[in-house]
């Protein structure tokens, strides 16, 4: 089983603590997303064949990767670097110091456990496709070296990311453009710019692809996506993962393995506006300052409160009636 940490929040640059307590204690709990069944996750050596970290900052992260590794854990890191106006991206930490992060990560465990991410790709009065050009070339030449591989995609715009990006634009006198473009010209306009990306990509020695969007695939230039890659776990951990399959009930267009993600919405407290694991930023921020790094669950769902009366051993969860949050 690949464990995926996770594509619902930045679980290195916040969570860190917990889930190396989880870690040490071989399992941890999550909650489905939709039904909001509960699941207990077995996190020990002889059933997790890898982790995949997402992360915009892997920073507060890099004290814990060495036992990862001691345990025998093969990991890579999914690791976003837009570099974007504040903005867009409220609290996330200056490019340079990801850059630094990604070059130590790179000395220490190999390029091949790094991936760069350059997305979602934003058109907006403040991240023309002009500004991508430029912005993606001073990136992908100051990661030279540190990765084989850059990811990009192009924004999907659900109801909550256009609704949050317009109360950002109001709030900060931009404008933005993505949802209202007609498809074909999206597509087209994308489509130019992720070949010139390709291209810029290449000649610093990393391959560019695209992560569930095929529309923006070109033949001998750009692939598609693996994000949960079991063959590059593989690769890193030198040893084979069985039974390795497609991830179901993922989007119709994504490429990745079947994993277990120990996520949760809402818990994210980076402040990107265009961000679609995020509903309410202010939601995120209290729920992020409410965690409890001895918890068996990221966040506790509804339902579950904690018996404040123990006083030996780690807190009690007192099970209640749960309902959706």
């Amino acid at each position: 089983m690949i464990i995926s940490a996770s594509y619902k929040t930045d679980l290195p640059a916040f969570y860190g603590a917990w889930f190396i307590n989880r870690l040490h204690a071989g399992y941890c709990k999550m909650v489905n997303s939709y039904g909001r069944q509960i699941y207990t996750i077995d996190l020990s050596p002889e059933q997790v064949d890898g982790f995949v970290f997402w992360t915009k900052n892997i920073g507060p992260f890099l004290k814990y990767l060495p036992q990862v590794q001691q345990r025998g854990y093969p990991f890579i890191i999914q690791h976003s670097i837009n570099a974007y106006p504040i903005e867009l991206e409220n609290r996330v930490i200056h490019y340079k110091q990801t850059v630094e992060h990604m070059k130590q990560l790179a000395n220490e465990y190999g390029p091949e456990r790094l991936i760069w991410r350059y997305d979602p790709i934003i058109f907006s009065s403040l991240t023309p496709i002009d500004w991508h050009r430029r912005n993606f070339a001073t990136l992908a030449q100051a990661l030279q070296g540190t990765t084989d591989e850059v990811i990009i995609s192009f924004a999907q715009v659900y109801k909550k990311t256009a609704r949050n990006m317009d109360a950002a634009a109001r709030a900060s006198g931009f404008s933005w453009n993505e949802h209202k473009v007609e498809p074909e010209t999206f597509v087209a306009q994308g489509r130019a710019l992720a070949v010139e990306l390709a291209q810029m990509a290449a000649a610093y020695g990393m391959r560019l692809k695209v992560c569930s969007q095929k529309q923006f695939l070109v033949a001998g230039m750009i692939e598609e996506a693996r994000c949960i890659d079991a063959d590059r776990l593989e690769r890193v951990g030198q040893r084979t993962i069985p039974d390795k399959k497609r991830q179901v009930g993922s989007r119709k267009e994504c490429a990745c393995f079947a994993s277990k993600d120990i996520g949760e919405y809402d818990t994210c407290p980076h402040g990107c506006v265009y961000c679609y694991a995020v509903q309410h930023r202010d939601l995120a921020l209290n729920r992020y300052k409410a965690h409890d790094p001895q918890g068996e669950f990221l966040f506790p769902p509804r339902g579950y409160t904690v018996d404040e009366k123990s006083e030996i051993g780690p807190k009690q969860w007192t099970t209640l009636p749960m309902f959706p949050s």
